[in-house]
C-alpha cells in the first residue's frame, strides 16, 4: 500500500534563486563600488572577465549590457570596456542599487537625497490635495494610534509620501521615489529616533490632514516645504551624514 503525503508549502517570502547574469551584475557593481575597477578606469577583456568570474561570456554580455543601460559601463564594439563615473554618469537604476550598498554612499549622499525631496515634495503634495483631498485624508487617518516607535514612523512616512505621489497623477515623481524605497527605509528609523523629530511630523500630519480638508493645495506645499527643510535640521543631528 503507498502512502501519499501531503508536500509541504513552500514559504511565500522565499527569494527567486538569481541567475548567472544577476550574480553577474552582482558582483560588478561591487567591484565597482570597491574600486576594485574604479571610475574611469577599463575592465578586463571579455575573455578574461568571463573566466574570473566564472561565467560564460554571453552570459557576462547579457549583464554588462543592462549594467550600461543603468549607467555603470560604456561599452563600444571593439574598445575595452569603460566605468563610468556613476555619481555624474548613473541614471535612476544607480540611485535604487546604490540604495542596495549603503556602506558605499558617498560622502552627504543622504542629505543630497532630502534636498532632492525638499525639491519635489511640496509639488506632488500640493497636487495631491488639488487632486483628491478626501483622499489624502484618508491616507493621513492611518496614523492615528499607529506611531509607537522609530519604525512605525518610517513606515509610516514613507507610505505617505509614495501615497502622496500616487495622488499627484504624475508617474515620474513615483519612479523617482520607488528609486530609493530601500535607502529610505534603511535610515528613517534614525532619523525618527529624534523625539523632536516626530514631535514635529505628528504635527505635520496634523496640519496637513486639515489642508486637505479645506482643499488648500497652497498650504499644504507651505506646510511640506516647512517639514522638508526640517528634515534636513535633525537629519544633521543624527552623526550618519
Amino acid at each position: 500500500m503507498t502512502t501519499y503525503q501531503q508536500k509541504p508549502e513552500f514559504k511565500k517570502n522565499w527569494n527567486p534563486i538569481l541567475k548567472p547574469a544577476e550574480i553577474v551584475e552582482s558582483r560588478l557593481i561591487e567591484a565597482v563600488l570597491n574600486s576594485t575597477f574604479p571610475p574611469n578606469s577599463y575592465l578586463p577583456g571579455e575573455r578574461e572577465l568571463s573566466e574570473i568570474l566564472g561565467v560564460t561570456r554571453p552570459t557576462l554580455r547579457e549583464a554588462l549590457q543592462r549594467l550600461a543601460c543603468d549607467g555603470w559601463f560604456e561599452i563600444h564594439q571593439g574598445k575595452p570596456t569603460r566605468v563610468r563615473d556613476y555619481l555624474t554618469e548613473g541614471k535612476l537604476g544607480v540611485l535604487s542599487t546604490l540604495s542596495e550598498h549603503p556602506d558605499h554612499l558617498p560622502k552627504n549622499f543622504i542629505l543630497d537625497l532630502l534636498n532632492v525631496r525638499l525639491a519635489m515634495a511640496p509639488t506632488y503634495t500640493s497636487l495631491a490635495v488639488l487632486n483628491a483631498p478626501e483622499k489624502v485624508v484618508k491616507v493621513l487617518d492611518k496614523r492615528i494610534n499607529d506611531l509607537e516607535s522609530p519604525n512605525d514612523f518610517a513606515q509610516f512616512d514613507w507610505y505617505l509620501q509614495h501615497e502622496m505621489t500616487l495622488l499627484s497623477e504624475n508617474s515620474v515623481f513615483v519612479m523617482i521615489l520607488n528609486s530609493f524605497k530601500d535607502l529610505f527605509l534603511n535610515f528613517a528609523p534614525l532619523y525618527f529616533s529624534i523625539l523632536t523629530a516626530c514631535e514635529h511630523s505628528l504635527r505635520y500630519y496634523d496640519d496637513l490632514a486639515q489642508a486637505a480638508r479645506e482643499k488648500d493645495d497652497e498650504g499644504a506645499r507651505n506646510l511640506t516645504e516647512e517639514i522638508m527643510r526640517e528634515s534636513i535640521h535633525f537629519w544633521k543631528q543624527t552623526q550618519f551624514l
